[in-house]
């Protein structure tokens, strides 16, 4: 029986000068065959980063929404929060030629405003808490080994500087691979598992395990 994963990164592209965090993921993702999800965060994307965004479409890679600005959305208004998915939506759009089909909430900060107002699927995933950077690369290697399972998103994070996650994540895909898992991308994640994303209130991190939000 087939088994599948998808790694999906928050947090790109990289907008500080000189830090190439993204684009070395996209090196491991290459040298692996593999591809990834990421769900970027609208205002860090410039003229400079767009070439990694393009490179990530090249290699299989399907590219998200993040919000516009990575802020706490369960207290914002309707419009608000319909600002901070759009203009996002709209900017990922015109440099991929493909609508994002599904949200990652900031911080997963939730709200039932947030639901009513973005009409794609919520994505959270499985994490190995990879923004502390006290976490070294065992920790989430070790981490996301006990979480895989058919139908698992790896909730991973691309921000600048998080070098741990590199590792990890160059370490543990040969092993996945070698233990009958194919790693796909996220659309292709759910198609391949016989799961319909659009389900009311969804939060999913493990596409085979139907997960609903309740405030």
């Amino acid at each position: 029986m087939s088994k599948y994963l998808c790694l999906s990164f928050d947090d790109g592209p990289n907008n500080i000068p000189g830090d190439t965090t993204m684009n070395d993921m996209l090196d491991i993702l290459e040298k692996h065959g593999v591809p990834g999800s990421f769900f970027l965060i609208g205002n860090k994307i410039t003229e400079e980063n767009k070439k990694e965004i393009l490179r990530a479409v090249e290699l299989g890679c399907d590219i998200q929404n993040h919000a516009w600005t990575h802020s706490f959305m369960a207290q914002m208004t309707a419009e608000q929060i319909k600002d901070e998915y759009k203009r996002c939506d709209d900017l990922i759009t015109e440099i991929t030629g493909v609508r994002p089909a599904f949200f990652r909430p900031p911080y997963l900060n939730l709200s039932q405003t947030m639901y009513d107002n973005i009409p794609v699927p919520f994505i959270c995933g499985c994490g190995c808490n990879d923004w502390e950077p006290d976490k070294d690369a065992d920790f989430r290697y070790e981490h996301m080994m006990e979480a895989a399972q058919n139908g698992t998103i790896f909730l991973l994070h691309v921000m600048e500087g998080n070098k741990a996650t590199l590792e990890a994540v160059d370490r543990i895909v040969p092993v996945l691979k070698e233990q009958g898992y194919e790693f796909v991308n996220l659309p292709d994640l759910f198609e391949k598992c016989g799961v319909n994303p659009h389900k009311k209130n969804a939060l999913w991190s493990v596409v085979t395990k139907e997960s609903i939000w309740k405030s």
